[in-house]
């Protein structure tokens, strides 16, 4: 043929290339990270074009569920909104494919604290466990901050039912758009002072960590540690997050 014949192809969804990139994960080593330290980092999770997407789904007001401004309910400074269902295609994907990962770990966590509850397989079968118990509304948001915001140490629980990890992504780029706030988590020990540890993130990097509390080896067995996870103050630009948890709220 004289004339080359050219196929057009459809273009790649993004969502499967992040499915794809979640099924490929390390997670041997996640979970010792996550044993060792309560918190464990996957570097490049999200492309940066999928970062800017995402970011940028923030004015889109149709998108969530619900909108909370920090400084009116003493959580710090910023603000952050829910989204609503259907989720955007890449955050859906996150949720199944992370979940898919981080029950075992969750499991295990539980049979060494002694706490009876178990979780299924698939992240559906948790999100109906959850809906059972009246949580029906969707729990992933987007943070942002501007200069002078910051997150106050807390806890992302939201009903009867919780799924003892959950993700923090950075949609931004730390000093080029914006400096200072870093993640920050903290460990409360029995009758032992708080233990802090600040995660370096760059765009697109993802931290995974507990919720609640998580199993440590001691002398004498394993103990329950507390945790608390936050945002420091934002110096100067923009910054934006992408927050995954797996359980529902009421």
């Amino acid at each position: 043929m004289s004339a080359e014949i050219r196929t057009l192809r459809p273009a790649r969804d993004p969502a499967q290339g992040v499915t794809e990139r979640v099924t490929t994960l390390d997670w041997e080593r996640l979970s010792r990270d996550l044993d060792t330290h309560g918190n464990a980092v996957v570097e490049h999770l999200l492309a940066a074009d999928e970062c800017e997407a995402l970011a940028g789904l923030y004015p889109e007001e149709s998108r969530f569920r619900s909108r909370v401004v920090m400084g009116r309910h003493g959580f710090g400074r910023g603000e952050y909104q829910y989204f609503a269902y259907p989720l955007p295609e890449i955050v859906a994907a996150l949720r199944t494919g992370l979940y898919r990962g981080l029950a075992p770990i969750a499991n295990r966590w539980n049979a060494q604290m002694r706490i009876d509850t178990r979780y299924p397989p698939t992240h559906a079968e948790f999100l109906a466990r959850c809906r059972e118990a009246g949580q029906d509304r969707p729990t992933p948001l987007l943070l942002q901050y501007e200069a002078g915001d910051y997150n106050c140490l807390h806890q992302d629980l939201y009903g009867e039912h919780v799924f003892p990890l959950q993700v923090a992504i950075l949609l931004s780029r730390p000093e080029a758009d914006f400096t200072g706030g870093e993640f920050i988590l903290t460990e409360q020990r029995p009758r032992m002072q708080s233990r802090p540890e600040v995660v370096p993130l760059s765009q697109g990097d993802a931290v995974i960590f507990a919720v609640h509390h998580r199993p440590v080896q001691g002398t004498r067995g394993v103990y329950r540690v507390n945790l608390r996870h936050g945002v420091s103050r934002v110096r100067s630009g923009h910054r934006h997050t992408l927050g995954v948890i797996f359980h529902d709220a009421k």
